[in-house]
């Protein structure tokens, strides 16, 4: 059962979607951040399999777009890792979507991850995917109200973790 519902065949739904994902250049390329057509075909492929894997349909562009204008100003992107990135964070955010039990709207999610990823990962998928996203999916599926921090304790850990750093960073610069 590998097929597809779809008001659009396939092979234009492809091409719509790679279209839609090279227009988000122009906005992108302020950042130093540019997909190739060939970036922007396997974006599509890796959204579709990811809706195939999770089951989930859907029935306009997707969050593709979005998550490229939402994350493309990240001090943590690169031309280097940016389609890579970008692949994951499909994957993460069609994850989460389904352990969110669509309680959260795509947004909401994608505005989250991308402060989560700025902020408390600085830049770590590992970190976004494992400790920030599942905490606040478990907060959803188990009705906690809570759904913004992990309260002072870790941001103040943090906090003195980070400015240490920034001396070592520092010393070892000179």
């Amino acid at each position: 059962m590998n097929e597809q519902f779809s008001l659009i065949p396939g092979a234009l739904a492809q091409k719509l979607a790679v279209a839609e994902i090279i227009r988000c250049n122009q906005t992108t390329s302020r950042y130093g951040l540019i997909l190739k057509e060939s970036d922007a075909a396997e974006l599509a492929v890796t959204r579709s399999e990811a809706l195939e894997m999770l089951g989930r349909i859907e029935f306009a562009g997707g969050a593709i777009n979005k998550l490229i204008l939402e994350f493309c100003d990240s001090p943590y992107l690169t031309q280097a890792n940016y389609a890579e990135t970008l692949h994951e964070l499909v994957q993460i955010f069609y994850y989460f979507k389904n352990e969110t039990l669509d309680e959260v709207d795509d947004d909401d999610l994608i505005t989250s991850m991308k402060r989560y990823f700025d902020e408390t990962c600085r830049g770590s998928l590992d970190l976004l995917e494992t400790r920030d996203l599942e905490g606040l999916a478990r907060k959803i599926r188990y009705g906690e109200t809570d759904t913004d921090d992990y309260g002072e304790e870790y941001e103040d850990f943090m906090e003195e973790f980070f400015s240490a750093w920034r001396e070592f960073e520092a010393f070892e610069e000179n």
